[in-house]
């Protein structure tokens, strides 16, 4: 048996005699608890008889460990002969010795300490074949002696294995499951070498030879690897063909997937683990990584594998697959961690067009999570009193007069400080909350213009121009909004511009253009943002109720160097203001920064600029000092 050490055999007598004295001794020697004497002849010879015709195999051992007696079931179980274990070490019998914990509890029960104890252990038989064996060491009572039983649990082991199998693989492609794989994830990282590289601690420095991967724990690295892959498209494939063809790819996907990663090599804890996580989801879990170089040759054979089209009982299709990348130190890593960054890897190989893998990127990620606790916090955000809103002066070309405002938003967030609208207005329309936000600034900027107006009588009153998304248009009444504020305000509708981009107007149609036309009607300028850089669609222009151009700022920038000006970008802005001022509209020109840039287009027609040559967004009470103030410099 394993564990047995070698050495001549004992001389015996009889076994019957043996058992004989080991089971009588404590009746000779110690008298019953009762204070009684001992059993009768009769009672010891059906006792001696009973341990030696037993099933189970026993042992009966002194307080020193070494055996003293043993049945022919316990000989049998470790294939000699019962006399032949006599004053042998139990525990080298039966391995008891291989751990420290099994060991003590064992030395508890031969010195009484104990009352018993049990542990499975497995054995292996002079034959060359394995079981199980569950061991149980228990006082004899009234004795200094333990009494040892050994029962072969081997089938029920092999019972609970196939259990297991079947519980921790999927049915259809026979990998490992998703329990299955967390559970060999969290003991990788359970078993990760204490003085692995750091994150950032290069693979094998130039400096350090000595610390390459090869010296962490005969091989081990200390990092792990994991490919999450989910396939493009799948869905098609079981709404079309059917379920059970898409079983049957899925299989062949699984095979392919297997061969990759057996060719990818082999790792101290074994081959790479294959698994599917649910769905058209996959894993192939690399323990003792050696860097982002190995996952990502592996994911590039993975897609290549994949690119060959599948025959499938007369039906050939073709797969990608979108494989989300990550590889890092195990220490410090968790479980939930590393899926999480799979998750968000696999979620950008998907957005950046799918059929590609993508590695995980920490820069990219930390923005994700700022963008996600900006999204969470942006709602209350409004009714806290987060926002607060700039403005910046539309001034006159021809004479230097400020004709308007933009209302410009900022987030004063309370971790992350002042935010631009770029910041959050992208999420504030993809949540739907750009329709609060909206509302409020639409109608703190109407009564900041309305104020202005009241503070200087005599001046001629401003406008403000007020940004609207294309989903404030489509999620809630705008004109209903416009025509309250207003009135409440007591703002005349003239003073009041509204920006669109012109890729939200210019796509308009239906309820959109008809809220546009409505707020025409109603006195208010809508002006095209940004224009230049989207459809440009000139025909379509001349059918929206549109009364300002905004130049995009690009234009512009091509002015800025007088010396070498390039002439395209002044035919093209000088075509745009005649195109506009022919269809009655007035143009104005954003990001003017020089008073070179200021003259060109002053020469070209444009009516308005805007920028830092006259005044960053700038607070409402500076506002009122330009106000009747003497013209800015043009």
């Amino acid at each position: 048996m394993n564990g047995t050490p070698e050495g001549p055999v004992h001389p015996e007598p009889p076994e019957q005699h043996a058992a004989d004295r080991a089971l009588t001794e404590r009746h000779t020697r110690y008298p019953d608890s009762t204070g009684r004497a001992g059993r009768t002849d009769a009672e010891l010879r059906d006792c001696r008889a009973a341990f030696q015709v037993s099933r189970l195999a026993m042992a009966v051992v002194d307080e020193g460990g070494t055996v003293v007696a043993a049945n022919d079931s316990f000989g049998t179980l470790l294939g000699t002969e019962p006399g032949a274990l006599r004053d042998q070490a139990a525990a080298d019998l039966v391995d008891l010795a291989s751990d420290g914990r099994t060991w003590h509890a064992y030395r508890e029960v031969l010195g009484g300490r104990r009352s018993r104890f049990r542990c499975t252990r497995r054995l292996k038989h002079p034959d060359g074949r394995s079981l199980w064996a569950e061991i149980t060491v228990a006082p004899v009572p009234d004795s200094r002696r333990v009494l040892l039983s050994i029962a072969d649990i081997s089938d029920r082991r092999e019972l609970q294995a196939r259990l297991r199998h079947l519980q921790m693989h999927d049915p259809v492609t026979r990998l490992p499951n998703r329990a299955l794989f967390f559970e060999r994830l969290s003991a990788a990282l359970e078993a990760a070498v204490p003085d692995a590289p750091e994150e950032d601690e290069p693979v094998v420095s130039a400096h350090r030879p000595d610390r390459s991967y090869e010296s962490y724990g005969y091989g081990r690295t200390g990092r792990i690897g994991l490919c999450y892959l989910d396939l493009d498209g799948f869905k098609a494939v079981n709404d079309t063909l059917g379920h059970r063809v898409g079983d049957r790819l899925l299989a062949a996907v699984a095979a392919r997937l297997t061969e990759c990663a057996d060719r990818d090599g082999y790792t101290r804890s074994g081959g790479h683990l294959v698994a599917r996580l649910g769905g058209d989801e996959f894993a192939i879990l690399v323990e003792d990584s050696t860097g982002t170089e190995q996952l990502a040759d592996l994911a590039g054979s993975v897609l290549g594998a994949l690119q060959h089209p599948f025959d499938l009982a007369g039906q050939r299709l073709s797969v990608s697959a979108s494989i989300g990348v990550v590889e890092r130190s195990a220490r410090g890593t968790t479980a939930t961690a590393l899926m999480q960054a799979a998750d968000t890897t696999l979620y950008w190989a998907k957005a950046d067009g799918k059929a590609r893998w993508t590695l995980f990127d920490p820069e990219r990620n930390a923005h994700r999570m700022t963008r996600q606790a900006l999204s969470s916090t942006l709602r209350p955000a409004v009714e806290l009193g987060e926002f607060a809103l700039e403005y910046q002066p539309l001034v006159d070309l021809a004479d230097g007069a400020v004709r308007g405002v933009e209302a410009l938003v900022r987030w004063n967030h309370p971790q992350f400080g002042s935010l631009a609208p770029n910041r959050f207005i992208g999420i504030a329309e993809e949540d739907g909350s750009i329709v609060e936000l909206g509302r409020w600034v639409l109608d703190t900027a109407c009564r900041q213009a309305r104020q202005w107006q009241k503070d200087h009588p005599r001046e001629r009153p401003i406008f403000v121009s007020v940004n609207v998304a294309v989903r404030q248009v489509w999620d809630s009444d705008l004109v209903a909004d416009v025509a309250g504020i207003l009135a409440e305000t007591g703002l005349a509708p003239h003073l009041l511009q509204l920006e669109l981009t012109e890729s939200a107007v210019m796509g308009s149609a239906g309820r959109p253009l008809q809220a546009l036309q409505a707020l025409s009607d109603m006195g208010v300028r809508i002006a095209i943002d940004d224009f230049g850089t989207g459809y440009s669609n000139l025909a379509y222009l001349s059918r929206l109720p549109v009364s300002v151009l905004k130049l995009d700022g690009s234009f512009v920038r091509g002015f800025q160097d007088e010396e070498h000006a390039n002439p395209a970008d002044e035919l093209i802005v000088e075509a745009l203001v005649h195109l506009a001022h022919r269809l009655g509209l007035t143009v104005t020109a954003e990001c003017v920064e020089t008073s070179g840039q200021a003259d060109r287009l002053r020469r070209i027609g444009c009516d308005t600029g805007q920028g830092w040559l006259y005044s960053r967004a700038v607070a409402p009470d500076r506002i009122a000092e330009l106000i009747g103030s003497e013209p800015l410099p043009v």
